[in-house]
C-alpha cells in the first residue's frame, strides 16, 4: 500500500523538549497524512553531520516499498544539502520546507570560533537548498540573518549578498503552537507566599548562576519565596544547582526534571511567576506554558521575549533581582483574563492556518518526481 501524494514526510533529529511537542501540535492541525522520520534529542553535533546520511538512506527505503511524498519538513539539525544531494542521486526530488527552532549564529557558544562558524555555515547552506524557510521568531530570524552577514564579511572573496536578501525577502516567521489548555489557579490565595518557576534546560545558556544568585541575596534578605525547579538536566550540569539545592532547600517545593506531562503542568499551576535569566532564547515556550498555568512572567528585556511580552513584565539589564523582589514582596499575581491574553495567539488553533497556507505554498513550489 503507498502513501497517498499528499502525505508529508518530517525529518526531526533532534526528537523531544518543544521539538516533539511542536511536532504533535503541526501534525494534528495540519490537512495532509504525515510519516514522521526521527532520531532521540542527544548529541546535537551530530546530528548536525550525520543525521542527513542517516536520513537519506531511510528515505530511500521508503521509496524503494513504494511509499511517495508530496514533501518533506524539517528542522535544522538536519543538513539539507546534504539530504537534498543524496536523494537527487536516487532520483527522488522532494521539495522541503525548513524550521528554524535556533540557529547557530546566536547560539552563546562555549566552542571556539571555528567550531561554532563550522555549525552555523550548515545552517546557512541548508537555508540555501531549503524550498522554503520559517522562523519561530522575528528574533530568530534577525539574528540568524545578523550572523550569515558577519561570517560573509570574513570571506569577502565570496559575493553572495543578493542570495542572501533573496533568502531573506522569502523567509516566514510563524511562531509555534500550543496544545494545551491547563485550568488557570485561580484558587491561588493570594496571601500565600509567592512560588518561583524555574522550568528551563539546566545549561549554561539559560543563565542559571544569575537566577541562583539572586535568590540567594533575597532569600538572605528575608524576601518570602517558595520555588520550584523543573527543567530537563544533561550530562554536564551546572555546579549552580547544586549549590542551590543546599542554600534554598527549605524553601523547594520541587527541585528536578519529571517526564509526566500532567505532573509538570500541575507544579506549574502551583507557581505565581515563572522567569527567565537566558542569554538565548529564540521563542520562550516554557515560559508561555507557565504564563498559561497562571505564573506571571519575569523577562529579559531582549532576545524574543519583547515579541511575546508588554514592557511590565520585562526587565532591563542589571534590573533583574530588583524587580523579582518587587514582585515578590507586593505578592503581584497574574488574573487569568491577563493569562488568556498573553498566551492566546499562541495557541495552535489561532495558528493552524497560518501553518496550512506556508505549507501548501512549498509544496506546489515544485512537483516531486514520482
Amino acid at each position: 500500500m503507498t502513501h497517498k501524494a499528499e502525505s508529508i514526510l518530517i525529518i526531526e533529529p533532534y526528537y523531544g523538549g518543544s521539538h516533539k511537542s511542536f511536532l504533535a501540535g503541526l501534525q494534528f492541525v495540519l490537512d495532509r497524512p504525515c510519516t514522521l522520520l526521527t532520531l532521540p534529542a542527544k548529541k546535537w553535533k551530530t546530528r548536525m553531520h550525520l543525521a542527513a546520511p542517516h536520513m537519506a538512506g531511510q528515505i530511500i527505503d521508503l521509496y524503494a516499498g513504494g511509499k511517495r511524498y508530496a514533501g518533506l519538513f524539517t528542522s535544522s539539525f538536519l543538513d539539507v544539502a546534504v539530504l537534498r544531494s543524496l536523494l537527487a542521486q536516487a532520483g527522488i526530488l522532494l521539495p522541503i520546507g525548513l524550521y528554524f527552532h535556533e540557529n547557530q549564529f546566536a547560539y552563546p557558544s562555549q566552542r571556539d570560533a571555528g567550531a561554532q562558524y563550522s555549525y552555523a555555515a550548515i545552517n546557512f547552506l541548508s537555508a540555501l537548498c531549503a524550498d522554503a524557510i520559517a522562523f519561530n521568531s522575528k528574533h530568530n530570524r534577525d539574528t540568524f540573518f545578523q550572523g550569515v552577514k558577519g561570517y560573509l564579511r570574513k570571506n569577502k572573496e565570496f559575493n553572495l549578498a543578493q542570495r542572501v536578501e533573496q533568502l531573506y525577502a522569502s523567509s516566514v516567521i510563524l511562531h509555534p503552537g500550543m496544545a494545551f489548555e491547563p485550568s488557570h489557579g485561580s484558587e491561588k490565595k493570594c496571601n500565600r507566599t509567592p512560588v518561583i518557576v524555574w522550568n528551563h534546560r539546566w545549561e549554561h545558556d539559560k543563565n542559571p548562576e544569575q537566577f541562583f544568585t539572586a535568590l540567594f541575596s533575597l532569600a538572605e534578605r528575608q524576601v518570602p519565596f517558595h520555588l520550584i525547579v523543573l527543567g530537563q538536566s544533561f550530562r554536564n550540569i551546572p555546579a549552580i544547582f547544586d549549590q542551590a539545592r543546599e542554600v534554598l532547600g527549605s524553601r523547594m517545593l520541587h527541585f528536578g526534571f519529571v517526564s509526566s506531562r500532567q505532573q509538570y503542568l500541575a507544579l506549574l499551576q502551583q507557581g505565581s511567576v515563572v522567569v527567565s535569566t537566558a542569554r538565548h532564547e529564540f521563542f520562550g515556550y516554557s515560559v508561555l506554558e507557565a504564563v498559561r498555568a497562571g505564573c506571571r512572567p519575569l523577562v529579559p528585556d531582549r532576545l524574543a521575549y519583547p515579541e511575546l511580552f508588554p514592557g511590565e513584565f520585562r526587565y532591563g539589564s542589571g534590573r533583574f533581582e530588583n524587580e523579582l523582589e518587587h514582585v515578590l514582596r507586593r505578592n503581584i499575581r497574574l488574573s487569568q483574563e491577563c493569562s488568556r491574553a498573553l498566551t492566546e495567539p499562541y495557541l495552535w488553533n489561532n495558528v493552524a492556518g497560518e501553518y496550512r497556507q506556508w505549507f501548501q505554498e512549498w509544496i506546489a513550489s515544485k512537483q516531486p518526481v514520482p
